[in-house]
């Protein structure tokens, strides 16, 4: 197969089954010549159901030599937004959930092996969001596929991400008057990084909050004190900002899950104003209460602490295994992983990811021994997936155009756990770069370290900082 854009390669398109009644669309693309021995597996995005979702990764690996792939999660005629397709179709369910991607990686490197006539000799994953879970899914339950794997903003507890979506869509809709206009938002989002960019290792002058959890903010300080204005929130709308912020709680107000960090409101494509939209006529994500509650229920009358346990009775077995399982055995086999997520992130909320590094580090015996097989990188102002107000540009592997020197393991994640696994080079620290517009052509605008965690960039000295050397990677803040 040719392409104006990408070296000539082999496209095979095939379908796999977990069981009967199992159909896991899979797409290989395999380099004509230049093969590097590198199988490079990618995920989806959502409810899947298209193989589209990986195009961009899968340039991304053919453009560097190696045999590329990816699956639809078995999930078709599913799309990433809309999963009604789905309801009575638990063998689907099984697929998403947990098998599509082991499909994926078993006949993508058996075909590789026939087309090349020798077996790959290294495995990489890279995936975000739902391609996070699948990655995390590989590492714990199929640690032979891969030796290094890189996972950005994981649906680690997929029942209770989905509940605290629809609880934003029920604050800010179920009654008149909560939704936060667009304006509203952005007012919400620079009130929230004038009060918190000097919080923790944050910068005041910043576009974004640096350390949002040392941050603590109210939006009660917008409240209007005589009626509606453009500079203040009604009392309806200060509701909503505390519902996004605290995520789901019980009828006493204690939190039940995670919310949204502040700097998150206005950030990008998946920021409050897509948790607000209805996407296809219904809340976003909801699909998956109706294979629950069937295809007419009403999603308006959805109450937390009754409806959840039942969905976790039906579906935690099967779509929540990122919650449980262990990296014992991918640890063992010199496996390494990567995963990064932006505190910025209003869709798969940041701290679900720190949560499960610090398990994964208890089960190792302490972050020390975690730090040898695992590191997490937490981006400040980086939303989900892309994007958001601070340094954006630090994955070659997602096809984002990124210049030469965004290409060594100093600026890039994905090269930084090629040099992991071959060279045995773990990496402290990778400095994310924010383009002026955008356009690399334009030049740099800032660079930042992104620190291995529980580390933080704390800016030293007096220098510009919009310079990563002015800053340095310490689990406090080390002395001036």
């Amino acid at each position: 197969m040719r392409s104006p854009d990408l070296p000539p390669f082999c496209r095979v398109v095939a379908s796999v089954r977990t069981e009967p009644g199992s159909d896991v669309g899979v797409e290989i693309w395999l380099p004509a010549a230049g093969w590097q021995g590198v199988f490079h597996g990618n995920g989806n995005g959502g409810f899947g159901g298209v193989l589209a979702g990986g195009y961009g990764p899968m340039t991304a690996g053919l453009r560097r030599g190696y045999a590329t792939a990816v699956t639809d999660t078995g999930t078709a005629p599913a799309t990433p937004l809309d999963g009604d397709a789905l309801i009575g179709q638990p063998v689907k369910w099984r697929d998403w959930g947990r098998r599509s991607t082991h499909a994926m990686t078993v006949t993508g490197k058996a075909v590789a092996q026939a087309f090349y006539g020798a077996p790959a000799r290294r495995a990489y994953y890279t995936g975000c969001s739902t391609g996070g879970q699948e990655g995390l899914i590989e590492a714990l339950y199929y640690p032979e596929d891969y030796d290094g794997i890189l996972v950005g903003a994981p649906v680690i507890n997929r029942t209770w991400g989905h509940a605290a979506v629809l609880w934003n869509d029920l604050a800010a809709n179920l009654k008149p008057g909560h939704r936060l206009s667009d304006a509203k938002l952005r007012l919400l989002s620079d009130t929230a990084v004038q009060r918190c960019g000097a919080a923790g290792s944050g910068l005041a002058g910043d576009p974004f909050i640096g350390d949002p959890k040392a941050c603590r903010f109210d939006p009660a300080v917008l409240a209007c004190r005589d009626g509606d204005r453009a500079d203040c929130l009604t009392a309806a709308e200060v509701r909503t900002a505390r519902a996004f912020y605290s995520g789901p709680t019980d009828g006493r107000g204690r939190p039940l899950f995670y919310g949204w960090l502040p700097g998150s409101e206005a950030t990008g494509f998946f920021d409050w104003k897509f948790l607000q939209s209805r996407p296809n006529g219904q809340p976003p994500f909801v699909s998956l209460f109706k294979w629950v509650f069937g295809p007419n229920w009403d999603w308006s009358r959805f109450r937390v602490e009754r409806d959840m346990a039942r969905v976790d009775r039906a579906l935690g077995p099967i779509v929540n295994d990122a919650t449980r399982g262990s990296l014992r055995d991918f640890r063992a086999r010199g496996g390494k992983l990567i995963i990064y997520h932006g505190w910025a992130d209003s869709l798969v909320p940041p701290d679900q990811s720190v949560a499960f590094y610090d398990r994964a580090a208890r089960e190792a015996g302490g972050q020390d021994r975690a730090q040898e097989f695992a590191r997490l990188f937490m981006a400040p102002g980086f939303s989900h997936c892309a994007g958001g107000p601070g340094p954006d540009v630090f994955n070659s592997a997602t096809g984002a155009a990124i210049p030469p020197p965004s290409l060594t393991p100093q600026h890039d994640l994905f090269a930084a756990l090629t040099e992991w696994v071959e060279g045995g080079e773990a990496p402290r620290q990778v400095i994310a770069t924010r383009y002026v517009g955008g356009s690399p052509a334009r030049g740099v605008a800032m660079q930042r370290p992104l620190c291995a965690y529980p580390a933080k960039a704390w800016k030293r000295g007096a220098g510009d900082p919009n310079k990563a050397a002015n800053f340095v990677c310490s689990v406090s803040r080390p002395p001036q």
